[in-house]
């Protein structure tokens, strides 16, 4: 499974595209900017052509979708122009930095860049998207305002994971993270999220996502003896491999609590252990069961 679908809803608005040479279509929208793959203009040109046709001061969210050459530079061009425009963005709240499909670049080619230096100079966003982890760079950071922060790719580095660990994410209530496959950068079993979630104190968390993960049976199984695994609405371990073994640990987890919403979608757990689960007390999504290979799980999203 790769992603084939670019995203239609963000932060509660229809998103629209917006390339060289387009009219802004106006209205309640999120513009997503978006380039060929052999496209003549600069990414910076692509962001101050459309900055110059609507209200930067009224900008509220923003979405980078491909870029020229995704698979061999990152998105620089755009991070630069955001960082040096940034007194004319104050509304600035939300970015999803890589919405692109396996038809502009495969997620795991995907180029990214250091986010540190957009993250100091827009210290009221809210929201960071980011798909893509090759390249990635984030250092330890203290940001008073981010809410949520995912990151989306087909193996996440352990460094990553070490540096949101370290930061000091005061209003974070969303932590969305893509573990993936080992085969395309993952490396880091559950000692790095044990370490990330004993450091951020989970229980300000609304949403927990450690998604596309190839340890998903003994994330589950950890996470079943949390304490605080009841104080978040949602836990998403949907995208990953987690079978009976994970099913079993959160069925008979003493800790649900008040969760609402169980997501392990794309799983492969048995029948008998699928009905224990729908049993629970709270929603528990099930959807895309698989089959193992020859004995091999993989994760939905990977190359």
């Amino acid at each position: 499974m790769t992603i084939g679908e670019y995203s239609q809803i963000y932060r509660g608005k229809r998103v629209v595209n917006f390339s060289m040479g387009d009219t802004p279509a106006g209205g309640d929208v999120v513009y997503r900017l978006t380039q060929d793959y052999d496209s003549a203009e600069s990414q910076r040109d692509l962001l101050d052509n459309f900055l110059s046709q609507v209200d930067p001061s009224q900008l509220e969210a923003l979405i980078i979708g491909a870029w020229s050459e995704a698979q061999e530079e990152g998105p620089d061009g755009y991070l630069d122009g955001l960082i040096e425009r940034r007194a004319q963005l104050p509304a600035l709240k939300a970015l999803f930095i890589g919405d692109m499909t396996y038809e502009d670049c495969e997620i795991s080619w995907i180029i990214q860049t250091s986010y540190n230096p957009l993250l100091t100079a827009f210290p009221n966003l809210q929201s960071l998207r980011i798909r893509g982890s090759t390249n990635l760079e984030l250092q330890a950071f203290g940001h008073d305002a981010l809410e949520e922060l995912a990151i989306e790719c087909g193996g996440l580095p352990s460094n990553i994971t070490d540096a949101i660990a370290a930061s000091t994410l005061p209003a974070l209530n969303h932590l969305e993270l893509w573990l993936g496959s080992d085969g395309y950068g993952f490396d880091g079993g559950i000692a790095p999220y044990q370490n990330l979630l004993a450091k951020i104190d989970p229980r300000r968390l609304r949403y927990l996502g450690l998604r596309d993960s190839e340890i998903s049976d003994e994330l589950a199984v950890w996470l079943a003896q949390q304490p605080w695994l009841g104080s978040l609405q949602t836990l998403d371990l949907s995208l990953g491999t987690i079978g009976d073994v994970g099913a079993q640990a959160l069925a008979e987890s003493p800790h649900l609590g008040t969760i609402e919403r169980i997501d392990l979608s794309h799983h492969y757990i048995s029948p008998p252990w699928q009905q224990k689960l729908q049993a629970l007390p709270c929603t528990v999504v099930l959807d895309d069961h698989e089959d193992e290979d020859d004995g091999d799980r993989y994760v939905a999203v990977s190359e």
